[in-house]
């Protein structure tokens, strides 16, 4: 769908669901992480852009505190009064905006005097493929409220927000690499995030100049992120950093492995390797795209795949083919990316090596008896915004 097909849509779905005109269209895109798995949760390096393909939420204020939810997708619609927003009370999809509508209060919303909203949310961000559509979701909505409402809290605010949202009410333990990259991207650009301090910089990725495509495989395995095996690498994570007597994994260096290895037991040694090395590779992979450009990064990219199927274990045998058969059909660099356990695998390709790459995929993927990936290609693009209508 197009930009324009796309707010059509949200509007038509609004006047249906509430019966009058919303005030306005906002969206927020998907992400691509480049580079920097698992990273984020461990306060370390994260390189991602935004995509694409976006949410779009068309929305209305209420005079009542009452906040209510529609969407496109089979799912039911949803209310409640803004001050009953809890961990307890919240099931399905509407934890998503109905935790971003409670994260804007704990970062100076004050929603006691707030009213309430009416909210349509429609998409093209795949459900389940490791592009962020939660995150996609919760952003559309907060800079919506955040117009609406008259907040003014500025985009780290927001990105804050919507992060307590995911952890506290949606009960997923990421870090803030999704909010952030949907909020504050730019296109043509990698978002390099430092996820201590929050601090980031735009750092230009040329793949125009240099005849270079991003191809999204969708291996249409779905993972959630509230599901248990993220929350397992995590409280690995924090067992490592305790153990190793250090704030979070960010602080440990290669140097540091060996005393870890001596001291963790077999499994945890290499989930903390995983993120040691992949922050040492966000590094790199900014410094290689600030020198040579993204032609040079294939390598770093495999590397990070390397990690996550064999100290991480979050791939999954669909996966790994797609970068194999990516690399094999002529790909200069291929990972999966996501919080893994299916969802998605990028690969770096020429522009116009995109149909032998595509069909090498498939073909890979039929002969093993694999369900047939959705392929398509992915240009870096603007953060969340309103929509001109």
């Amino acid at each position: 769908m197009t930009v324009t097909s796309s707010v059509e849509a949200a509007r038509a779905g609004f006047r249906t669901a509430f019966g009058r005109e919303p005030a306005g269209v906002w969206s927020a895109p998907g992400r691509v992480n480049l580079i920097g798995e698992h990273t984020d949760y461990n306060e370390g390096f994260v390189l991602p852009f935004a995509i694409d393909r976006r949410t779009y939420v068309a929305l209305a204020a209420r005079e009542d505190r009452t906040a209510r939810v529609a969407s496109a997708g089979d799912f039911d619609d949803r209310e409640i009064d803004l001050g009953g927003i809890t961990a307890a009370t919240m099931s399905g999809w509407s934890a998503y905006p109905f935790g971003t509508a409670w994260g804007l209060g704990r970062v100076g919303a004050d929603l006691d005097r707030l009213g309430g909203f009416d909210a349509y949310f429609t998409s093209d961000v795949p459900l389940g493929a490791g592009l962020s559509s939660s995150a996609a979701l919760e952003c559309s909505l907060a800079v919506a409220l955040d117009e609406t409402w008259r907040l003014d809290l500025g985009r780290d605010r927001l990105v804050r927000a919507t992060n307590l949202a995911e952890n506290q009410i949606v009960g997923a333990p990421t870090g803030i690499l999704d909010q952030s990259a949907s909020l504050l991207a730019a296109p043509d650009a990698v978002l390099f995030l430092d996820c201590r301090d929050g601090t980031h910089e735009l750092v230009a990725l040329g793949l125009e100049e240099e005849g270079l495509t991003v191809l999204v495989i969708d291996t249409r395995v779905t993972h959630a992120h509230a599901d248990g095996g993220y929350a397992s690498r995590r409280e690995a994570c924090e067992r490592g950093a305790r153990t190793l007597g250090v704030r979070a994994l960010r602080d440990l260096e290669a140097d540091d492995l060996a005393r870890a290895q001596q001291l963790l037991d077999e499994e945890t040694f290499r989930r903390v390797r995983h993120i040691v090395t992949e922050n040492r590779r966000v590094l790199e992979t900014v410094a290689t795209l600030r020198r040579r450009g993204p032609r040079a990064i294939g390598e770093l990219l495999l590397a990070s795949h390397a990690s996550m199927r064999d100290d991480f274990e979050i791939s999954v045998p669909e996966l790994d083919r797609a970068v194999e058969s990516a690399m094999a059909a002529g790909a200069v660099g291929a990972r999966m990316t996501g919080g893994g356990f299916g969802g998605s695998a990028i690969a770096l390709v020429e522009r116009a090596g995109v149909d032998a790459v595509t069909e090498q995929v498939l073909a890979a993927f039929a002969r093993a008896g694999h369900e047939e990936p959705e392929i398509f290609a992915v240009q870096p693009s603007a953060g969340a915004r309103r929509e001109q209508e």
